[in-house]
């Protein structure tokens, strides 16, 4: 830790006392991040056990619940942290165990902000996976998710949100006064990189990056900016005379950019879902004889199953999966010799740190310094 951060917890400037609150989708997450910023108040000579605040949602057997915070947060700055994409937690209804959707979450989000009873000085929103993210726009008569979602959170008297990643950030103008900060970790991803994979070269002779598609290009434009490599794409053609799941089906994954014989290649994206398209575009890369490829997303929710995985690993299509711990990752994919875990809760420590001392998350959130010291650091002990 810097001692800008030091001084931080040793000064009174904090907005008020500092309150976590860490559903139960988030358990794991949670008491890493309090475990750094105990750690911080303590060393700037703060007698401080704990930021958690303990609460539940206990739920009726009709499937009915309610939000019940166990201590007081009267007058705190109240960070509330959730995952609404851990399906692995569950609850009796009717005599059958019902997996939490995002909806669940969600509703559960909203009972505890309930039970603060606007007692709290302030409240934010820790939501790395934005609830209703990839439902962001409307088309003919269909919802608009994430928006009406974001305001209801805006009229319950939630100040700030914080999400990591979101599908399409352009949903913050749906609240355009309330503090929305979209966060990318970009050089938490390059330090996993680089620490795992022990061989890799960042020249632009070896090294590319490809972006998945055009939603994905300003991440993979950033990535290939900071390194000074080049970069190509690939684009969806979609088959728009047919409805599949609500969405016209990819007829192919088609290539734009300079070569990648020989090259490694790193792509970048904001989750895997099912794993087909990214699967797809490293078989093509292969055919264009790509050396190894690298794939990373926020979110490795991989809804079909591992198996895919890995038979493309076992065949040498794909050379690494790099996720987050942002959201729930089963014990199976953990196991995976192929997945890469980027921790993400240092950075949300800094974050929750300095909105709480009410500072400049500038910084936090442009890491281009620290990824020029992290790469040139790497390439003096190569």
């Amino acid at each position: 830790m810097t001692a800008s951060n030091e001084n931080l917890f040793s000064s009174n400037t904090h907005a008020a006392p500092l309150g976590i609150i860490a559903m139960d989708s988030v358990t794991e997450l949670g008491n890493k991040i309090n475990n750094f910023l105990v750690d911080w108040a303590k060393r700037a000579g703060q007698d401080v056990d704990t930021f958690l605040i303990e609460c539940e949602c206990p739920r009726f057997s009709s499937g009915d619940a309610k939000g019940l915070i166990k201590s007081t947060v009267r007058g705190k700055d109240l960070f509330i942290i959730v995952d609404v994409g851990n399906y692995n937690i569950k609850y009796d209804y009717f005599g059958f165990q019902n997996a939490m959707s995002p909806d669940d979450h969600y509703q559960d989000l909203k009972r505890i902000i309930q039970a603060a009873s606007g007692k709290a000085h302030r409240i934010t929103v820790i939501m790395p996976l934005l609830y209703g993210g990839r439902q962001h726009r409307r088309s003919y008569r269909e919802s608009l998710d994430c928006a009406f979602a974001l305001q209801e959170l805006e009229a319950m008297g939630v100040s700030n949100i914080v999400t990591f990643d979101a599908h399409d950030p352009r949903v913050q103008n749906a609240v355009p006064i309330m503090g929305f900060d979209n966060v990318m970790p970009t050089y938490q991803v390059l330090k996993t990189l680089l620490r795992d994979i022990k061989d890799i070269s960042y020249s632009k002779d070896k090294f590319m990056i490809v972006s998945p598609d055009e939603g994905a290009l300003n991440r993979n434009m950033y990535y290939a900016s900071v390194l000074g490599v080049d970069m190509g794409m690939f684009y969806k053609r979609r088959d728009y005379s047919t409805v599949v799941n609500g969405r016209n089906p990819i007829v192919a994954h088609e290539y734009l950019g300079n070569p990648v014989e020989g090259k490694d290649i790193f792509v970048a994206d904001d989750i895997i879902s099912s794993g087909e398209s990214m699967l797809d575009l490293a078989y093509s890369l292969k055919e264009k004889k790509a050396g190894r490829i690298f794939t990373y997303a926020t979110y490795t929710i991989f809804t079909n199953g591992l198996d895919k995985f890995d038979k493309a690993y076992k065949d040498g299509i794909i050379d690494g999966v790099l996720g987050t711990n942002l959201t729930y990752r089963t014990p199976e994919l953990l196991s995976r010799e192929w997945f890469h875990e980027v921790d993400v809760s240092k950075y949300i420590s800094y974050f929750i740190e300095a909105i709480n001392h009410d500072v400049s998350i500038s910084k936090i959130l442009d890491p281009h310094a620290k990824i020029e010291a992290l790469l040139e650091k790497y390439n003096m002990n190569k």
